[in-house]
């Protein structure tokens, strides 16, 4: 068996490059969490345009993962990323000076196709440029951290661009970054197309958008609106139009997605705990904020600026992930992190009303460590045990059971604390008292700002207490969630450490 090429000083320099695409994708997930007021303000946007400007990005992204991911192994993975990157960047100009709600709902729409271009065109090329499996490892490592920063650093830089620019700024920093990857891409970072690849499976993407929207778009809108026809039927037509993909990829010539990936244990043993990995971070991460910002009261600014605290755990996560898998079986490392990521939970259920911010932020913390250590290996676990040929659909899969894990969160644990909410709020109260307080802790916050100063304050004391109750109820199913993972992704993933992948095809030279 030949030795494996080792990375140099130009791959660890193109992983840079690479990072900025990511950085920019994971902020754009979080960094309108502030900047909706203005945006209402200056374009009059309705309940309605509000959920859309939110929430189409992430729609588009995830429909369009399976698409991208195949057509970046076929035209070259670089290509792909450079057309994400000039797209990206026209869209970003396009929503920050959009006139009205439907350009930017248009625009944002844009950005997400330019995502899904990205982020699977990032994880494959690592898969190219790494061939050693040690330094595999290490750039996957790095590659979870910074998109793991891009979703914490996004409401913070966020909430420093509109206290002195307009709205529009926090799309612009994304255009400076892209004409920077365009110049800097053709030089460092190498080409791959899958040699062989044949024609792009047209009827295939079309049949994943139309099995991957409607499932999304279904589970949020039971998260924010309860149980209702429509969604339900989107959810069924959905996994209808799933079924179909799954028997398209079995007949097509030249499938999308190798059905054959999945009979690794390493790779579907790693796709299930990506994705409860991801439900348990961001069903946590919607009680956190608003705990922060409605039980301690503190400014949007403020609870960002905080939530950072946990990062000085979560920065050596990753890198002690891929320490300890380079000495145990891999299993056991996630096991150990799966349990990590419970104690955090565990100390969740310990928090109340007048708690100190140390308890929320430290189990936060351990959630989000234990959670980057789980993300990192899973995705090292993914990329090595597929062919580089495949590493563009692989990483695409992956993240489209990321999306669905972040819709699952919001979804489970957020139907979860809201009957604890509810079954928490005293019977017998005033109809003027009740009301608010029954339909959550933002609408009771929002009521009592118009009310007397003494029955505010009942409402609120009521209202933040049932909300901590709910989250110290969500807390505990999540603790029990994470244990049971840590107990069945030892035993999946148990001795599936993955063997030195064959030698790669020809990379394609770079223009």
């Amino acid at each position: 068996m030949g030795t494996t090429e080792r990375a140099g000083r130009k791959e660890w320099i193109a992983l840079g490059v690479l990072a900025l695409p990511l950085l920019l994708v994971s902020m754009d997930v979080s960094v309108l969490y502030f900047a909706v007021p203005f945006i209402s303000a200056d374009l009059g946007v309705s309940a309605t345009e509000q959920l859309w400007i939110f929430d189409i990005y992430g729609f588009v992204l995830a429909g369009l993962l399976i698409t991208m991911g195949s057509l970046g192994d076929r035209i070259g993975r670089r290509r792909l990323l450079l057309f994400g990157a000039i797209g990206f960047g026209v869209a970003s100009l396009a929503a920050a000076y959009a006139r009205n709600p439907e350009q930017l709902i248009a625009a944002r729409a844009a950005l997400g196709i330019g995502g899904a271009t990205l982020m699977p065109s990032t994880l494959a090329l690592i898969r190219n440029m790494f061939h050693d499996a040690k330094q595999r490892q290490q750039a996957i490592a790095f590659w979870s951290a910074v998109m793991m920063g891009g979703i914490t650093l996004g409401p913070v830089l966020g909430g420093f661009l509109l206290e002195h620019f307009w709205w529009g700024s926090v799309f612009l920093i994304n255009t400076p970054a892209m004409v920077l990857l365009l110049v800097l891409a053709p030089v460092l970072l190498p080409e791959f197309k899958t040699p062989a690849a044949g024609r792009f499976d047209l009827l295939g993407s079309v049949l994943s958008l139309a099995a991957v929207l409607p499932v999304i778009w279904g589970i949020k809108e039971l998260a924010a609106h309860g149980a209702s026809v429509l969604p339900v039927v989107a959810i069924a037509g959905g996994l209808m139009f799933g079924l179909l993909f799954v028997q398209r990829q079995r007949t097509a010539v030249h499938p999308m997605v190798d059905l054959s990936m999945f009979r690794d244990r390493a790779f579907s043993g790693s796709l299930a705990a990506n994705t409860i990995g991801t439900l348990a971070l961001v069903g946590n991460a919607v009680f956190l904020t608003q705990y922060l910002q409605l039980v301690h009261g503190l400014s949007p600014l403020k609870a960002a600026l905080w939530s950072l605290a946990p990062s000085v755990l979560v920065g050596g996560a990753a890198p002690l992930a891929t320490a300890l898998a380079g000495k145990l079986d891999r299993a056991y490392v996630i096991g150990g992190a799966f349990v990590l990521a419970a104690s955090g939970y565990a100390v969740l259920t310990q928090v109340h009303v007048d708690s100190s911010l140390a308890v929320p932020l430290v189990g936060a913390g351990l959630l989000a460590a234990g959670l980057v250590m789980v993300m990192t290996l899973v995705t090292e676990a993914v990329v090595g045990s597929v062919a580089p040929e495949r590493a563009g659909s692989a990483s695409a899969v992956m993240e489209t059971c990321s999306e669905f894990g972040g819709a699952l969160g919001i979804a489970i644990l957020g139907s979860i604390g809201t009957a604890a909410y509810r079954a928490d709020v005293p019977s017998g109260l005033p109809p003027a008292v009740a009301g608010p307080i029954r339909d959550g802790l933002p609408a009771a916050t929002a009521a009592a700002g118009h009310l007397p100063a003494q029955l505010a304050d009942a409402i609120l004391t009521t209202a933040r207490h049932a909300f901590t109750h709910s989250m110290n109820v969500v807390a505990l199913v999540g603790t029990v969630l994470l244990l049971a993972t840590a107990v069945t992704t030892t035993l999946t993933l148990r001795g599936t450490t993955p063997v030195p992948a064959p030698e790669e095809p020809e990379l394609t030279p770079a223009a």
